[in-house]
């Protein structure tokens, strides 16, 4: 076992706000309690707490490795959508007591999944004011309590008469 020092510094820090992990595009761990390691040159490494990451589409495998200053990791490996990515994720189950803070906690490979830091939490994000989506809603009797929202879509030609567009065995009669 390795301490940190001068000559090979880790740090732990709290990542400011959300972080969300999404792979192929599917969230597949949000959390506003992530630790930042930053260790040594490498690349800062999230840690997710177990309990914010879809542990659904994870299965722990047999590999292992061993780091002098975090200890012995376990690796998971992602199924997703027909998606397969081999140790993708891993875990320090009993990490060395200078970073016991991340015991427990999933960090992912960078090249496997996407990060999306500082996004909102739901208590940030604007709510909807239902009230005034009730006033621009058709009650069923063809008004609403205030001018409908302008369309998103264009309205068929009303030139056009269905019936006479296509219709089949046009002609035709049976003998």
């Amino acid at each position: 076992m390795q301490t940190p020092d001068e000559t090979h510094p880790i740090s732990l820090t709290p990542a400011p706000g959300v972080v969300r992990v999404l792979f192929e595009g599917h969230e597949i761990a949000d959390s506003d309690d992530v630790l930042v390691l930053r260790e040594a040159n490498y690349p800062p490494v999230y840690y997710f707490p177990r309990a914010h990451v879809w542990t659904a589409f994870l299965r722990k495998t047999d590999k292992t490795t061993h780091c002098p200053y975090k200890g012995q990791a376990s690796y998971f490996t992602i199924y997703r959508d027909r998606q397969v990515i081999e140790d993708a994720a891993w875990s320090y189950a009993a990490p060395y007591p200078a970073l016991s803070p991340i015991a427990g906690r999933l960090a992912f490979y960078p090249e496997h999944v996407e990060f999306q830091l500082g996004a909102p939490t739901p208590a940030q994000t604007e709510a909807l004011d239902v009230g005034e989506v009730i006033r621009h809603t058709d009650s069923g009797s063809g008004t609403s309590q205030a001018d409908h929202w302008p369309p998103n879509v264009t309205t068929p030609d009303p030139d056009r008469i269905e019936r006479d567009i296509d219709t089949p065995y046009r002609g035709v009669s049976s003998p």
